[in-house]
């Protein structure tokens, strides 16, 4: 597996990853569920690097087993702002940003990115791409981005500019998880802990890096999916209730 080129540091990358589901001024009401709303910031830094026999790790100076949810990754610490009567994030909405709790809960259970309820279709998982965002001939897609519900297919198609109204509707039967996307860290000669790198590609699970890697996404492969419409899919999903 070729993994990318490692990119130079962005601060804004730590806990920020770009949430394609930007607004538009055609749907001025809805928020999806991942978007990162304000006060919602990323905690303290405050980690640390361990060897051991098997290589270093990262930690966190105060961790608990919230810290690694899934498969012993350590994940960017994000605030929670409250909820609404809906269970929805509450506060004004960093269109650019995806929190990273909420992206990796939504990809990890398969639900809505837009409304948080679930995605699973008689015809199997709906994700959305931009139209020239993927090669559709591909045997496998990796994808950072939530699957969405019916209901809300037009409406993330209409919130996302990339999507150009027009998106790649991914139908997948099958959508195991890949692996995670984040910052590496590493020791300098002063042996403090800075971040050494951003891979442009996701790490799959079981990658040497992964022990020092703070993930703020969650990868899913697409590995048995068929390629359709928004017009195409809903003709489809009317005629299984028809």
């Amino acid at each position: 597996m070729i993994l990318g080129p490692l990119l130079p540091y962005s601060p804004l990358a730590q806990t920020r990853e770009t949430n394609r589901s930007v607004r538009t001024a055609s749907e001025p009401g809805l928020i999806p569920f991942i978007t990162q709303r304000e006060g919602e910031e990323a905690a303290p830094d405050n980690l640390l690097i361990i060897r051991h026999p098997s290589g270093p790790r990262l930690y966190y100076g105060d961790e608990d087993p919230r810290d690694r949810p899934l498969r012993g990754v350590l994940w960017a610490r994000c605030g929670f702002n409250p909820v609404d009567e809906h269970k929805m994030p509450t506060g004004k909405p960093q269109w650019k940003f995806m929190h990273p709790y909420r992206q990796m809960l939504t990809m990890q259970t398969l639900r809505c990115q837009i409304c948080s309820g679930p995605a699973r279709t008689p015809l199997g998982f709906i994700f959305l791409a931009g139209p020239k965002d993927e090669d559709p001939t591909q045997p496998t897609i990796h994808t950072n981005q939530p699957p969405v519900c019916p209901k809300h297919a037009r409406a993330a198609a209409a919130l996302c500019p990339h999507l150009e109204r027009n998106p790649m509707v991914l139908l997948a039967r099958s959508a195991p998880l890949y692996g995670v996307h984040g910052m590496l860290y590493g020791l300098n000669a002063n042996n403090e802990v800075h971040v050494v790198a951003q891979p442009y590609h996701a790490l799959p699970f079981g990658h040497p890096n992964v022990p020092t890697l703070l993930a703020s996404q969650l990868i899913r492969r697409l590995s048995s999916f068929r390629v359709v419409g928004l017009d195409e899919l809903t003709q489809e999903l009317t005629a299984l209730t028809a």
